[in-house]
């Protein structure tokens, strides 16, 4: 049996998944991978007559508790047939079970689940990667349409783009917590999101990366953020061997706690390697032990958030600065245009600066 990871592909209404998969398919079986693909679930319900805007709601709680036994079901059949493979394999979901909770309350889902003996936790904990496009309604809406999915209830006029926009911001919300969650930014090069994609389960299979910055900004905040989700952040790093970086994360919010171990080691100077591992309360303190006594634990609050298509993270630094504020933007093309919200202020460009990598600023003064 080959290796196997399994990830999700997942975005609001018109997010280009459809297109990302044709490219996954093709990319990754040139290199070698067997790549199974696993449909979209709701839009074979909805295909098969059954409707989420229904007004019987006893209709709608079957429909929706028979969509996520059945991903359940699809999703162990398919890796069921992963695990005969010879050859490494990657098992791609056209969304994934958490996808299911942004269109009921908190209230059903809770009911849903365990009635079929599972919770968010563990349903997140399925996979290996969730990688989230973002919808075209928000920053590229000139691209919105429907024509790609006859089912789809968002339709394009100014009303159907906000309840596009809601949808994709409540789906990041339910998949947040996955320790290698990434959001792919609308570009105005299509190609250029689908690289993005590329680039992702590339590091998620372990292949070598190329070294790169993204954008970093120290700003202010000037406004209230909206729908943003804060969580709060403390980071160790542990000592490692010459050429790589091994940092321990806790990510708190909501009462919820992810722990997350990643190394970064670099292979060349223009190439590394980058995994990250979810690990348990028991293995996170026994790890605390290894950090590295030449370095501070940082402690910061995080607001993510995305605007005009693009997402943006803003750290505020607790310890061991307590005078610093920075914005990342990730998965941004080399010669994209930031759209800037009118709420955050940018008092400085310093991608690049290794002054404010986390690594440095962690450093006993």
């Amino acid at each position: 049996m080959g290796s196997i990871k399994k990830i999700v592909l997942t975005g609001g209404p018109c997010a280009g998944k459809t297109t990302a998969l044709v490219k996954i398919i093709d990319y990754f079986t040139g290199l070698g991978y067997k790549v199974f693909t696993i449909p979209e679930v709701p839009t074979l319900y909805s295909q098969g007559g059954w409707n989420y805007l229904t007004p019987n709601r006893n209709l709608y709680y079957e429909g929706e508790r028979a969509i996520l036994e059945t991903q359940l079901a699809l999703e162990d059949s398919f890796m069921r047939l992963a695990e005969t493979c010879t050859k490494p394999t990657l098992v791609v979901c056209d969304r994934g079970t958490m996808d299911i909770s942004a269109y009921m309350t908190p209230e059903m889902w809770e009911d849903i689940t365990a009635k079929a003996g599972t919770d968010s936790n563990s349903l997140r904990e399925r996979y290996d990667a969730v990688l989230h496009l973002v919808s075209a309604a928000d920053g590229a809406e000139q691209y919105y349409t429907t024509a790609t999915n006859a089912t789809r209830y968002e339709q394009m006029n100014e009303e159907g783009l906000q309840i596009a926009r809601d949808l994709d911001k409540k789906v990041i919300k339910a998949w947040t917590g996955h320790p290698h969650l990434r959001v792919i930014n609308n570009h105005d090069d299509f190609e250029k999101k689908l690289n993005r994609v590329i680039k992702e389960i590339s590091s998620v299979l372990g292949l070598p990366q190329r070294v790169h910055d993204e954008r970093v900004y120290r700003v202010e905040i000037t406004g209230e953020i909206p729908g943003c989700i804060e969580s709060d952040i403390t980071q160790t790093y542990l000592v490692a061997e010459p050429g790589c970086e091994v940092r321990l994360r806790r990510r708190e919010w909501n009462g919820k706690v992810v722990n997350v171990h990643q190394t970064k080691k670099r292979i060349s100077d223009t190439e590394q390697i980058e995994t990250e591992r979810q690990v348990n309360n028991n293995l996170y303190k026994s790890l605390l032990q290894q950090a590295d006594p030449y370095r501070q634990t940082i402690h910061k609050q995080r607001k993510s958030f995305i605007w005009k298509g693009q997402y943006f993270e803003i750290d505020t630094f607790l310890s061991p600065v307590t005078d610093l504020v920075m914005m990342e933007m990730k998965g941004m093309a080399e010669q994209e245009t930031a759209n800037f919200p009118p709420f955050i202020k940018v008092l400085e460009d310093v991608t690049g600066n290794s002054q404010y990598y986390n690594y440095n600023i962690a450093l006993r003064k």
